[in-house]
């Protein structure tokens, strides 16, 4: 039996519509839509911020923000660009994709996919709104003690405290959920070895949230109470200790670099071998060498704090961990050259934001390596030397990943394509403003300029690369306006895409763009890594690709036993009903957030938001699971 796949139009309706569908919806697609346009929403708000620091710091004694202010936005950026863009990006990404990669209608868990969001999306409301009551957060991103807990009359740093917090309690709800579906719901047949890579970067990210939030989540506790309670946990004249701080932070921070890289990294090892026509090179070896990172990421935080004074042999274990960690970073690297080596490539926009990843991610790579040798790190440490690394890191190596996933997926989620000129505009314009503005940091550093300043004197030799890096700031918000451009022109007018516009590896292929609620109408089998492209390729004698024969209608002739069949029929498909009770809850979470902020009278707030929860979570358990049984 030939099993056919529909060529949709861009316009026909998949699920209910109105505000209230998608305020009630647990489709895992819905929620990765309303994932990534909140975390472009927050991108285009922190880049904002970014140009504002950049205007202050472009010329010497510039009076564009007081210092105040600077400390405030300079804060809110590093805090919105790390937990309200990348993470959610990558959650994105993950919620729409990860089940149909894996042959599944859904998560494990759909409401708790749906707490998720709109707990995320709380806790950037309560974040944003410290602007407003009382100050923003202004003690940099990480937050260090004694700093953090001075001046406990304000609640500036106690909105970053529970903000954090309430954000931290979303990830570790899409982790637990993603881990279950990944062990779970694959297709019959697709082993572990058989999933693709995005899905184990995805599964590799869910253990490092759940064992890693924990840890600042105990020191972001420590943080409130000696702030509102008197308890003394970061208080050197009480004996406490401020460095416990920087363990718990960094334990927890620098596995967060690799929850924001590795998923991008899961996107260009999927997206190089589509345009190279080559399989993955490699691909167990791009897989343990993610886990390799995973487990090496615990065992390299205090290569951040060199200059803390821990000793010797403390640094010199760590300085040796940093080191090693860049072996399985280097195989991925050689991997991704080796798809491309000898393959067809066509240069295409995702194609073009891939290799610019692995070229910028490079730069950020030899730069990061520096910084194990001790002696050079506390040198380069808080220098603009250290900012010009991590921004190559998590601009150019996980945005640049995250927009070749934008323009590789983007016909799967609307049913039209992106503007492919339009799109190379913008990669030209985000590679030559990303470069314009980093790169001169390197210098900047290495000549002196510190982190963490509001403003600096003439005669320093500072003024000319920071005119420079402002200029190419103000280059990226022009890609990125040329980038929404093209996503709200192509989601309306773009070319329609079919099903398979990319001739692509993957399950999520196999199924019309845009997906029907229920994914697939029945369960496919799989038999190997890229599953799909076997069953439209197979190779002659000489070792070439030879097309599979085809239908009427130019359908894929497939036998009937490529998929599950474990379904009576599309009638018989029982998919999760909708529900308020995940966003009633949440709103109960984020008001009990509120009431901490302002004790003691917040203590109504408090209660106002645990009975809010506690309601929700109640509606939750007795609510019937599918639409079946309302």
């Amino acid at each position: 039996m030939a099993v056919t796949t529909p060529e949709l139009t861009a316009t026909e309706p998949h699920g209910p519509t109105g505000l209230w569908s998608w305020i009630t919806t647990v489709d895992h697609k819905r929620i990765g839509i309303m994932y990534g346009i909140t975390a472009l929403v927050f991108f285009v708000v922190g880049g904002l911020e970014a140009l504002l620091l950049r205007l202050q710091l472009a010329s010497p004694n510039a009076e564009v923000l007081s210092a105040d202010a600077y400390n405030q936005l300079f804060t809110m950026h590093g805090l919105t660009m790390v937990f309200m863009v990348v993470m959610p990006i990558a959650a994105a990404f993950s919620n729409y994709f990860l089940p149909i990669m894996l042959g599944a209608r859904d998560v494990a868990f759909p409401r708790l996919n749906a707490l998720s969001y709109w707990v995320f999306v709380g806790a950037g409301l309560f974040m944003y709104s410290s602007f407003i009551l009382g100050g923003a957060p202004d003690g940099a991103w990480v937050g260090y003690a004694p700093l953090s807990t001075q001046l406990p009359e304000t609640v500036r740093m106690d909105f970053f405290a529970l903000g954090i917090q309430v954000a931290g309690i979303a990830s570790i709800a899409s982790s637990a959920n993603f881990i279950a579906t990944v062990f779970t719901m694959r297709a019959p047949g697709m082993t572990l070895m058989r999933m693709p890579v995005f899905a184990w970067m995805t599964l590799i990210v869910a253990f490092l949230l759940i064992f890693s939030l924990p840890i600042v989540g105990v020191g972001l506790w420590q943080m409130f109470f000696d702030r509102n309670f008197g308890s003394t946990f970061y208080l050197a004249a009480a004996g406490g200790d401020p460095l416990l701080w920087q363990h718990l932070f960094w334990l927890f921070g620098h596995p967060e670099v690799y929850v924001l890289i590795l998923p991008a990294m899961g996107i260009v090892s999927e997206v190089l071998p589509t345009f190279s026509r080559k399989p993955l090179f490699g691909y167990a070896f791009v897989v343990f060498a993610g886990i390799a990172i995973a487990f090496l990421g615990f065992g390299v935080w205090s290569h951040h704090m060199f200059t803390a004074g821990m000793g010797p042999l403390a640094e010199a274990g760590f300085a040796l961990s940093t080191m090693f960690i860049a072996v399985p970073t280097g195989i991925k690297i050689f991997n991704w050259i080796g798809t491309t080596w000898g393959g067809s490539l066509r240069l295409n926009t995702p194609m073009l934001f891939s290799l610019g990843f692995v070229a910028m991610f490079v730069i950020g790579g030899l730069s990061g390596v520096t910084h194990s040798i001790a002696p050079s790190d506390t040198q380069q440490h808080d220098s603009y030397y250290v900012v010009a690394h991590f921004h190559y890191v998590l601009f150019g190596g996980a945005i640049f990943g995250y927009m070749s996933g934008v323009y590789y997926w983007f016909p799967k989620w609307t049913g039209r394509m992106l503007n492919e000129t339009v799109g190379k505009w913008h990669f030209w314009l985000m590679m030559l403003g990303f470069n314009l503005t980093f790169a001169p940091m390197h210098l900047l550093g290495l000549n002196g300029m510190p982190r963490r300043i509001y403003t600096y004197p003439e005669g320093l030799g500072f003024e000319f690369w920071n005119f420079i890096a402002t200029l190419g700031a103000f280059t990226i918000a022009v890609s990125v306006l040329v980038f929404i451009v093209n996503l709200i022109w192509s989601k309306r007018k773009g070319d329609v895409a079919g099903p398979d516009p990319w001739d692509g590896r993957t399950l999520e292929w196999s199924i019309p763009s845009p997906p029907p609620e229920h994914n697939f109408d029945e369960v496919p089998v799989v038999r190997s890594v890229d599953d799909f492209w076997h069953r439209k390729y197979t190779e002659d004698e000489e070792g070439r690709l030879v097309p599979m024969p085809a239908v009427s209608g130019g359908a894929l002739a497939v036998d009937e036993t490529t998929t599950g069949g474990d379904d009576d029929g599309h009638g018989e498909i029982h998919m999760p009903s909708p529900s308020y009770y995940p966003a009633l809850t949440a709103v109960g979470m984020t008001v009990s957030a509120f009431g901490l902020t302002y004790t003691p009278w917040g203590w109504i707030a408090v209660g106002v938001g645990a009975v809010t929860m506690l309601l929700g979570l109640f509606g939750w358990a007795v609510e019937p699971v599918t639409k079946e049984d309302q």
